[in-house]
């Protein structure tokens, strides 16, 4: 609901603030509590990278199909949209690579999984409760088709320059078929392509199936987040600090900076509007360690901004709703 003044400003940003407590404190529970039996021994890392595996490479790929093959995907969509909320994501990915490129001297693989961390917001575990508890679930439809194309744009996007790295010099065949090979090889892109050929079909899933992908999607984010816990024990964010801060920048602040000038410029609608501007404002997401595990580089820069980034949002976030107000 529309704020219209001071006294219900002052009552919306109170709420904000503990609606943030509620949902990012059980995050660094789990975190917390993967760290904390990690480091004392009672998992060891072995144990914790087959959490990992099985996250990465099975549950969260069954929460993306599942999530995508019932999503309404015809639901308002406004190009508008996806051009704000999308053009300010690649070029924060840009940045991102230029700045851990040519500020931080990191080798070219590193800076594209630096960059990926100021490209992949956290639209789903910060992003729609957040939106939800400020302005109704009736004002959800924009994030519903941010997160439609979230991953497979972001994905796309960083698999194609991170082959493109890796592939520098070699012909142009070479390189494509290393662009599709690493797509198709890719659990969550096959997840989220499954996802769309269901909803696109008209495929009902059979009860018996959506019951067992729902047993399996409720241990994927607690998982994930757990074995991101157990990761953090092997390392140490000192050594860091500045480039983990460029991420967070980036991520918390020029992103949905840049989203709110292409949305103001395309006169996008006030509910669009309010939903790409703080689905951006989100941080980094789990998937921007997934995606440096997945290439091993650049991980400890990605599990420490999901982390520092995450806890620094209640401010931000904070701020970027009194924007909105």
């Amino acid at each position: 609901m529309p704020v219209r003044g001071p006294p219900d400003r002052q009552q919306t940003c109170d709420l904000m603030f503990q609606t943030l407590i509620d949902v990012i404190l059980p995050v660094f529970l789990v975190i917390g509590a993967g760290y904390a039996s990690t480091r004392a021994g009672y998992f060891t890392a072995s144990h914790i990278d087959g959490i990992m595996r099985f996250t990465q490479g099975f549950a969260i790929p069954c929460l993306l199909f599942y999530a995508i093959a019932t999503l309404d995907l015809s639901a308002s969509f406004d190009p508008r949209l996806m051009l704000s909320f999308y053009a300010g994501a690649a070029i924060c990915f840009a940045l991102g690579i230029a700045g851990a490129r040519f500020l931080f001297r990191r080798n070219w693989e590193d800076c594209v999984a630096i960059g990926f961390c100021a490209l992949f917001s956290n639209s789903v575990l910060l992003g729609l409760p957040i939106t939800e508890r400020a302005y109704g679930v009736e004002n959800l439809t924009g994030n519903y088709a941010i997160i439609a194309f979230h991953a497979p744009f972001c994905y796309g996007l960083g698999i194609t320059v991170m082959e493109f790295v890796r592939n520098h010099g070699k012909s142009g065949k070479v390189f494509a078929r290393s662009v599709v090979s690493a797509m198709f090889k890719n659990a969550l892109i096959l997840g989220i392509g499954l996802g769309f050929v269901v909803n696109l079909s008209g495929l009902t899933l059979p009860q018996v199936t959506s019951d067992a992908l729902g047993l399996i999607t409720r241990a994927a984010l607690p998982g994930a987040l757990f074995a991101l816990g157990g990761v953090l024990v092997q390392y140490r964010p000192e050594g860091d600090l500045r480039i983990i801060g460029f991420v967070c920048v980036l991520s918390l602040m020029v992103h949905p900076a840049l989203v709110w000038f292409f949305g103001m410029s395309l006169s996008l609608p006030q509910d669009l509007f309010r939903s790409s501007v703080l689905t951006a404002s989100m941080a980094p997401g789990f998937n921007a360690y997934i995606f440096a595990n997945m290439y091993g580089c650049g991980k400890k820069v990605a599990a420490s901004s999901v982390l520092i980034s995450t806890g620094a949002s209640i401010l931000t976030v904070w701020l970027w709703l009194n924007v909105l107000a």
